[in-house]
């Protein structure tokens, strides 16, 4: 039986995936540097050994509400580094907690239908410790318009960041 290896994590109570080959890495939430006027799903930037690497916030692009009570949640948020490192550079998702890794089999898979789905996000459904999770297509969170922009913002940074290198 065939199988397929996730990273499962929580977004305002929200169980969402991703496959495993998508995430270069997970890391505990930096201080990010806030620019005026960025976007709104745009959480910040952050300094990845001297790539300004943009950090989205998905329940803003996914329109989810955080619970009442519960400011020490913020401590113990994570980052999802996603993408490759060269032209495009990599990118952040701003989750509450990752879960887990998982390894499930082809039974606990369920197709969605992809227009049910913002720009078919959603790849499918999988049942995980009695629970339904959304399997993410990393590629398809964004918008075209929205990645190009956010290539656009990711270049300002990274100048303004290459302007403070000091020459070895």
């Amino acid at each position: 039986m065939a199988s397929l290896q996730i990273i499962i994590f929580d977004v305002c109570g929200t169980a969402c995936a991703l496959h495993r080959g998508a995430v270069r890495e997970f890391l505990p939430l930096p201080r990010l540097w806030r620019p005026p006027a960025l976007p709104r799903p745009v959480a910040g930037f952050f300094n990845l050994g001297g790539d300004a690497v943009p950090v989205l916030r998905l329940d803003v692009l996914f329109g989810l509400q955080k619970g009442e009570g519960e400011p020490e949640a913020d401590l113990y948020r994570h980052l999802i580094l996603i993408g490759a490192s060269g032209s495009a550079g990599p990118n952040a998702l701003l989750v509450d907690r990752v879960l887990d890794v998982a390894t499930v089999n082809t039974a606990q898979i369920s197709d969605v239908r992809q227009a049910g789905t913002l720009n078919g996000c959603v790849e499918a459904e999988v049942t995980w410790s009695d629970r339904l999770v959304h399997l993410l297509s990393a590629e398809r969170i964004l918008l075209a318009e929205e990645q190009q922009a956010l290539a656009e913002l990711g270049r300002q940074m990274q100048s303004r960041l290459n302007e403070w290198a000091v020459p070895a």
